[in-house]
């Protein structure tokens, strides 16, 4: 009999592409980068309303080419995507226990779905008024 324990041979570069469940994930990492350049054109649109209103004017008319209003809307899409995965997993990256008892997963997933929906609707509200 052997000493050595069995290890299974993965490779370093494709281990994801193994499991409908790891490409799952991976996908939602990769989201994060589009949520990263999303982020800097926020950061850049509040540069231009510092620097006035001009400078505001011209980002607008940037943010008008096809190419970005394309990115613009891919972002949006992989944002949700994002979400909708994550808020699914919560209940097993955070479970809430109360005395003995946990919660059940789909009273912490529908409470998140609803603060989404809050927030979005008081943003909504408040990007009309």
């Amino acid at each position: 009999m052997s000493c050595k324990p069995y290890i299974r041979e993965t490779s370093k570069t494709t281990w994801y592409l193994e499991h409908p469940r790891y490409k799952r994930y991976m996908a939602r990492e990769v989201t994060c980068i589009f949520i990263l350049i999303f982020t800097f054109e926020l950061v850049c649109a509040l540069g231009a309303v510092a620097n006035g209103p001009e400078a505001y004017a011209a980002f607008l008319a940037k943010l008008h080419s096809p190419l970005s209003i394309l990115f613009n809307l891919v972002a949006l899409v992989v944002t949700v995507y994002h979400s909708v995965t994550w808020f699914n997993v919560t209940p097993q990256a955070m479970p809430v226990q109360i005395g003995e008892e946990f919660v059940p997963g789909q009273y912490i997933v529908g409470a998140h779905y609803g603060v989404w929906a809050v927030v979005s609707l008081v943003v909504l509200i408040l990007g009309v008024w």
